[in-house]
């Protein structure tokens, strides 16, 4: 358990308070924070309540959508960004998840908008490692690229990644969205050290009317844990784990169950790994 984090997405319902005073109960030693959830307590309150309570912040999510094509939507992102960045080194975390952005509405430049990703990467890079904080881009499944994420598999995350510092840029290796990939051995090998987060929940069948919700518990799904964990470790990956899951089941069982499900799933699937 000594590396397991509640992604707080995965207890939807509790508020910042109620979710630390989870962890504690549950014997789970970080979080992984999400700023609408640290912005009705506020930045400086979140920080104390994690601090006295003895959690780690494993991350925070989460920036990006990057993608904007006019000028105006480009200064709000980066603005957002910004403050996010030192939202991150003000929670304590050195990891600021980055969901770069699908099509602006009515576009399909696909070209366009993942080359906007690598403009903004680099204004917001040396901010980032001014503070101490790693923008770790996450890739996500094919399925979201048109809404939520242009850079869709490892690969391209680290292309991006490569052209900043490793203490800059890293990527989050989430086994939602990367467990299909015929390529990821080979790319979780080069990420290496900018891997800046590894996220674990399962693919489940049917996938829901709202494919984002597809998301379930550890050993629920298709996932082998056991081979995404050693590619990870060989990688050289030895930091938090966190669990986020996105599922209205999940989010409408009670919280103190959720973590008890979760607890118990980490030590039978992904610990002995």
């Amino acid at each position: 358990m000594t590396r397991l984090s509640l992604n707080q997405i995965t207890t939807k319902g509790w508020s910042l308070p109620e979710a630390v005073q989870g962890c504690v109960d549950a014997g789970i030693p970080a979080i992984g924070l999400w700023r609408d959830k640290v912005a009705e307590v506020g930045v400086e309150r979140a920080a104390k309540l994690c601090r006295e309570a003895g959690l780690a912040v494993s991350s925070l999510c989460r920036g990006g959508f990057l993608t904007a094509d006019s000028a105006q939507g480009q200064r709000a992102a980066l603005a957002d960004n910004l403050q996010a960045i030192e939202e991150a080194a003000e929670l304590g975390t050195d990891t600021l998840v980055l969901v770069v952005g699908g099509l602006p509405e009515g576009s399909r430049d696909l070209v366009g908008a993942r080359a906007r990703v690598r403009t903004m990467l680099a204004e917001l890079a040396p901010h980032a490692g001014d503070f101490g904080v790693r923008l770790a881009i996450e890739p996500l499944h094919p399925m979201f690229c048109a809404d939520r994420a242009v850079v869709s598999t490892l690969g391209q995350a680290l292309d991006l990644a490569e052209l900043f510092p490793a203490t800059q840029v890293g990527v989050v290796v989430d086994s939602y969205h990367v467990w299909w990939d015929p390529d990821l051995p080979a790319q979780i090998a080069r990420a290496g050290e900018r891997i800046a987060a590894y996220q674990v929940c399962d693919w489940t069948l049917p996938l829901p009317a709202d494919a984002l919700l597809g998301r379930g518990q550890v050993g629920d799904g298709c996932i082998d844990f056991g081979a995404l964990g050693a590619m990870v470790a060989g990688a050289g990956y030895d930091g938090w784990i966190e669990v986020e899951i996105f599922n209205q089941q999940v989010w409408d069982t009670p919280g103190a169950e959720t973590l008890a499900t979760m607890v118990e799933r980490h030590r039978t699937y992904v610990e002995p790994r």
